[in-house]
């Protein structure tokens, strides 16, 4: 924990040095696993899992609503990982406040080269050794970003965003991102966009769905793969993903969902594009339990 403000917090981040500037024989890379709740965390013996027998791989943040009290052991990986958090309101600028000062928190710590951003009802779809392997062996980060023409998309530009942003580099993509060091400190390093979001995209326009993917499309788009790693079911209708939970947990549905694309990764095509999943519901916890050994991978 820190006292930090906001405002102390990112401008040292923005300072902390990207991967050319680091030696790699003196540190070892974590991936950085940043949790943004609601309250508890539903999976939390599933992430416990995950995470066993690999200390000083990983790094876990977690960002609560500020009055969220809940008491964790100490034994668990998820003890004392809280930041210093502020209160989150769906579709507003606050939601990119509390991702921006995840991934500040997780970039103060220089070996931490990965950074995946993840909500309470978020599960891995594969061992950690294999999740580590894939994201440590790209140089690209994951962060979808795409043209969409409908109102969802371009008619949730504001014009005032102008000359800065136009609606041809206006961008939409999947709010849970991963990304590599050098790309998260730039993107932390924003304020000149941050501020045109903060004062021109309002509801119906959502910060969450538009900031980062317009950002990186900008400025940065060779640094990433443009796909996220992390599987949502957008196949209904409405304002909300599906939702999953005991009764649909199946070998049958989990590797479909693991193996059901295909992408590019690392030049070539693969059906290995996605780490994670959501949303979950904690109902869905014991069966992926039981099956989490046979079919994700992981150590009885």
């Amino acid at each position: 924990m820190h006292n930090m403000t906001d405002e102390e917090l990112l401008r040292k981040a923005s300072m902390v040095p990207g991967v050319q500037e680091l030696n790699p024989q003196k540190l070892i890379p974590k991936v950085a696993f940043m949790f943004l709740t609601k309250g508890p965390l539903p999976f939390a013996p599933l992430w416990e899992k995950f995470f066993r027998g690999h200390e000083g791989l990983y790094s876990i943040y977690v960002h609560p609503p500020p009055p969220f009290n809940d008491s964790i052991p100490e034994s668990s990986v998820f003890y004392g990982r809280r930041i210093p958090s502020k209160p989150v309101q769906w579709g507003n600028i606050s939601m990119i406040d509390a991702e921006r000062r995840l991934l500040a928190n997780a970039l103060l710590d220089v070996s931490n080269q990965r950074f995946v951003l993840l909500s309470e009802s978020c599960i891995p779809l594969f061992n950690f050794t294999t999740v580590y392997s894939y994201l440590l062996s790209s140089p690209l980060s994951f962060l979808g970003s795409f043209d969409d023409p409908r109102k969802p998309g371009r008619g949730r530009y504001n014009p005032r965003m102008s000359p800065e942003i136009t609606l041809s580099n206006w961008r939409k993509g999947s709010q849970w991102f991963e990304l590599h060091r050098d790309l998260a400190v730039r993107v932390i390093s924003d304020q000149k966009y941050y501020l045109l979001f903060k004062n021109y995209c309002l509801p119906p326009c959502y910060s969450d769905e538009f900031y980062f993917p317009t950002l990186v499309h900008m400025l940065w788009p060779e640094m990433t793969s443009n796909r996220s790693v992390t599987w949502v079911d957008w196949s209904r209708p409405g304002p909300h993903p599906g939702r999953f939970g005991w009764g649909q947990i199946a070998d049958e549905f989990l590797n479909r969902v693991r193996f059901g694309e295909e992408c590019v990764y690392n030049r070539e095509t693969t059906k290995m594009c996605v780490l994670f999943a959501r949303k979950f519901l904690p109902n869905a916890l014991e069966p992926l339990l039981r099956i989490a050994p046979s079919v994700l991978g992981f150590d009885p």
